[in-house]
């Protein structure tokens, strides 16, 4: 529906700037704007989550100990989904020992790890829940 909608739109904007060239009355160049106006709103009704959603901005986050809505949160195309995977790896297989290892994810790769390599720590959980030292 969208792709006829666009498509039409598109023939009447050329019937309309053809026909245009030739006749000077208002009434055609009011409809020429109206069509112009009515196929910028179409193209924005397309993405509608990319005109809506602010861009995420990375933030540091240790993924051993971090839980799934933190991940998302923090790294650059991460979702809800794949901050779920790297959580359920990390209970399967133990503590990712390196940033790169968290390509072993099903859905990451690395264009994503490099996004977000200077944001992924990699603290053992052991290191990361350890006490501190009292003297």
């Amino acid at each position: 529906m969208n792709r006829l909608t666009a498509m039409l739109q598109t023939v009447a904007l050329s019937l309309l700037l053809v026909t245009g060239a030739h006749a000077t009355s208002k009434s055609t160049s009011a409809n020429k704007d109206s069509v112009v106006a009515a196929a910028s709103t179409t193209s924005q009704a397309k993405h509608p989550r990319a005109a809506r959603q602010p861009k995420k901005t990375a933030q540091k986050v240790n993924v051993n100990t971090a839980d799934a809505d933190a991940i998302h949160q923090a790294l650059i195309n991460i979702g809800p989904s794949k901050a779920a995977a790297i959580v359920a790896y990390r209970k399967e297989h133990g503590a990712f020992r390196t940033a790169d290892q968290l390509t072993q994810v099903k859905g990451i790769g690395l264009k994503t790890i490099e996004k977000n390599r200077s944001y992924i720590m990699t603290g053992s959980v052991a290191a990361a829940n350890a006490p501190t030292a009292r003297h």
